[in-house]
């Protein structure tokens, strides 16, 4: 058997590498590459990001941070069967301490003191959106899709979504979206206000190149490079004005079985209308105590920091995985990632037996385990301009 060359070897290193680094002059590239796996986050690549942003922060050398994904997804969220795994052959907390980790950088990012660039080009559903939806630039492309699709799962909009989905105005990026889990092209998060920039994906290499070669921290010269690049589109912008009307109207229920109704009528009004259909059998197929969940969710965080939503994040997390009040987390993850049925047996099975009480339980501390802390983060502020602002 002939033996590798030292360059082979090194190159095989690095396709086995969760995350590369490279340095180009004052500007850091982090890379996701789990291309396999879709960048899907593990544990070792959360602790290498936070260790290597927070050397990066500090460094005055460094102008600038590039972040982007090897492979057809940007992030398609945390590694959920790694994680359920390591709680169900260990204990709960093993997914706690991933989960906080995990909060830990989403908070740096948010409020990273230095431009941080997010090139997102493919798939972008939870845990890879709380590492992009907090970033002061987003750059999507047409091959992007977003979604939250916890619900689904037994979950909830989690990472600070309750965040960065209901800063934006009216129903369409919050409520809808995390309820119902739907997708969204890179178009339509331009317009709503998730992403900052649209740019082809022929382009987004020459832009990589062209931010590769900023020598400056200032937010304003980076974003003169970005729009160099970025393309505007009205097309998206017209179909969301046609769709809000409904949206807002359906979505500005109090509870869900009023939202559920109220989609339900207009979608006797609108047959034609596909979108309201699949919100309706969305919602029907998920968790109805991760639905509660997401509504009170989303709503409180309209008028919280990211700090106390990345720790409600954090208490309804524990809460949910430790199983004592709800199981439909690992039901939901027996049904699509193990037995792959995707026939989850909910408990209680509709939204009317999900009781306020039951709700709030979620919510609360866990003050029947010594062992258990509140997330406590520390209070940053960004000097970075965030340029987002919905067309809407």
């Amino acid at each position: 058997m002939q033996a590798l060359s030292s360059t082979e070897l090194f190159r095989r290193d690095l396709t086995e590498l969760p995350v590369l680094f490279e340095e180009h002059s004052g500007v850091r590239k982090v890379i996701l590459n789990r291309p396999s796996k879709l960048n899907s986050l593990n544990l070792e690549m959360i602790s290498q990001m936070f260790s290597k942003l927070k050397i990066y922060e500090d460094d005055p050398t460094v102008n600038l941070i590039i972040l982007k994904g090897n492979g057809k997804a940007f992030c398609a969220g945390g590694d959920v069967f790694q994680n359920i795994c390591s709680m169900l052959t260990g204990h709960w907390s093993f997914g706690a301490s991933f989960y906080k980790k995990q909060l830990t950088l989403d908070h740096l990012i948010a409020t990273y003191r230095k431009p941080l660039v997010c090139l997102i080009n493919g798939v972008v559903m939870g845990g890879g959106a709380g590492i992009s939806m907090h970033a002061s630039f987003r750059v999507v492309t047409e091959k992007t899709v977003f979604a939250m699709p916890e619900a689904i799962l037994g979950i909830f909009p989690d990472v600070g979504a309750s965040h960065f989905l209901s800063k934006l105005p009216g129903y369409f990026a919050s409520e809808y979206l995390g309820l119902t889990g739907a997708r969204m092209d890179g178009e339509t998060m331009l317009a709503c206000g998730l992403a900052t920039h649209f740019v082809f994906s022929k382009d987004l290499p020459f832009l990589e190149h062209a931010l590769s070669s900023v020598d400056s921290s200032n937010a304003l010269d980076i974003l003169s490079v970005i729009n160099k690049y970025a393309r505007k589109s009205t097309t998206k912008e017209e179909e969301l004005h046609k769709r809000l009307k409904s949206i807002n109207r359906c979505f500005s229920r109090q509870t869900v079985e009023g939202i559920l109704h109220y989609l339900e009528e207009e979608l006797l009004d609108n047959l034609a209308e596909k979108w309201i259909a699949e919100a309706v059998n969305s919602m029907k197929s998920a968790s109805p105590t991760s639905l509660k969940i997401s509504l009170r969710s989303i709503r409180e965080g309209r008028g919280q920091t990211i700090e106390q939503c990345l720790a409600r994040d954090y208490t309804i997390y524990c809460n949910v995985v430790r199983r004592k009040i709800t199981n439909d987390y690992y039901e939901g993850s027996r049904a699509i990632f193990f037995d792959k049925d995707k026939k989850p047996q909910w408990e209680p099975p509709k939204l009317e037996l999900v009781g306020a009480e039951m709700v709030d339980m979620l919510f609360k501390a866990l003050e029947d385990d010594d062992d258990w802390n509140c997330l406590q983060l520390p209070a940053r502020s960004s000097n970075v301009l965030h340029h987002a602002r919905s067309k809407l």
